[in-house]
């Protein structure tokens, strides 16, 4: 049987992107079917190539999981964009492609002539996605960061942790991986809906502080309406109670190892979900005690409840009171780490990860199609490319040029 067309066959992009936003959006694209063009450089490695995991007892720019999991199904090009040839061959690549697609600073796209004006002087139908940092204007348009900065200039620090101790953020670079791609790519295929009517195409800005700042919306509401300032509180909700992670008996007997820690999550947002989790603990006679009778009074009483729930759950098998209390109708869920998610029946059944066989990685575990479509579903067609592994392919399936041009390219540094 023929494979099953793919939402965005035939689409072309230029992803000249680098680290987490952009190369993210770029393999959600490849993975719904278009042909995705990484360009690289060997005078300034993608560092997230050398950020850790590697793959075990391997070394080099081609092993780590970071990078491989999010530039799976990519042809990868090596271009000198500091070189007038490398510019020009961008140039090439933009006029076949349908859209571009860039989370450089805007000095640094400025520098290689990589503006709207030039590229689409080259290819009208071009969308040009720009993914900045704080955008192409305002005050802090030069400014230089990463997740890891963005989350504390957006108010997430602000909000994450314990009241009592310093902000803490979100351990992650949070924005990079759900929210600036998945805004990016949303625009991208509102871009190419238009062009397919109009036959034009468009120039996208996705400032990444602004597409971060958007999930806090309840905060700024708080603020606007109420004149209140959200503080840190740890696990805490101000509407449940209880609403915590809850420490149940180690994996391994005795351990103090940090990965054998199991942790449930409980949360009880109505009285009704409060009295069951009563029942499942066997109504003990602490519950009797008036403060705990109504939700104020276990909200005002949070830490003391939080340590009589823990005295119950600290002998409970995670996984087996998570099922215990989902059956009886209280949220609650065991708090997984890699290693338990990579065995999670639930995702095994819906074959969410992905296995890949990576010519030097080995064979390793990726992310899956972000969503699923029924009748164009998404597929990793291939691993993440080694460093410059398509420069030849591509040069002469896509740009047209000859063994000889290709060579001459090469001795000028254009090709690397």
């Amino acid at each position: 049987m023929a494979d099953v067309k793919m939402a965005l066959d035939g689409v072309k992009v230029a992803d000249f992107s680098w680290f987490g936003a952009g190369p993210i959006c770029g393999e959600h694209l490849a993975t719904y079917g278009a042909t995705v063009v990484r360009v690289e450089s060997e005078t300034r490695i993608d560092a997230l190539r050398m950020v850790m995991p590697f793959a075990k007892d391997k070394t080099g720019y081609n092993v780590s999981g970071y990078f491989n999991n999010y530039n799976a199904g990519k042809l990868d090009i090596t271009l000198n964009l500091n070189t007038e040839e490398g510019k020009k061959l961008a140039h090439r690549l933009v006029a076949w492609a349908d859209v571009f697609l860039t989370n450089f600073t805007p000095r640094v796209i400025e520098r290689w002539g990589l503006t709207y004006d030039k590229l689409s002087a080259t290819n009208p139908q071009i969308i040009a996605t720009y993914v900045p940092m704080q955008g192409y204007d305002g005050p802090h348009r030069d400014f230089l960061g990463f997740g890891a900065i963005l989350t504390p200039i957006t108010g997430y620090n602000h909000l994450s942790g314990f009241p009592e101790r310093p902000p803490i953020g979100l351990g992650t670079n949070y924005p990079d991986y759900v929210i600036n791609p998945g805004h990016t790519l949303v625009a991208i295929l509102a871009a190419l809906r238009y062009r397919r009517r109009t036959g034009k195409g468009q120039h996208i800005e996705c400032a990444q502080i602004e597409s971060s700042v958007c999930p806090l919306g309840a905060a700024i509401f708080d603020y606007t309406v109420n004149g209140r300032v959200q503080e840190r509180a740890g696990n805490g909700l101000p509407y449940a109670a209880p609403h915590g992670a809850f420490k149940c008996r180690p994996l391994s007997p005795g351990s103090a190892a940090p990965a054998d820690e199991q942790w449930i999550a409980i949360a009880c947002f109505t009285d009704a979900e409060w009295q069951t989790l009563v029942e499942a603990m066997g109504n003990p006679d602490w519950v009797l005690d008036s403060k705990f009778g109504s939700a104020t009074g276990r909200k005002q009483h949070e830490p003391e409840l939080e340590k009589q729930i823990e005295a119950w759950t600290s002998d409970k098998e995670a996984d087996d009171l998570m099922e215990e209390l989902q059956r009886r109708g209280v949220a609650a869920g065991v708090i997984q780490s890699a290693r338990e998610m990579l065995a999670d029946e639930h995702l095994k059944e819906r074959g969410y990860y992905v296995y890949l066989d990576h010519p030097e990685a080995g064979h390793t575990a990726h992310d899956g199609p972000p969503f699923r479509l029924s009748k164009t579903p998404g597929k990793l067609r291939s691993p993440a490319p080694l460093l410059g592994e398509h420069t030849e392919q591509v040069c002469k399936e896509i740009l047209g040029l000859s063994d000889e041009e290709i060579a001459d390219l090469m001795v000028a540094g254009a090709l690397q």
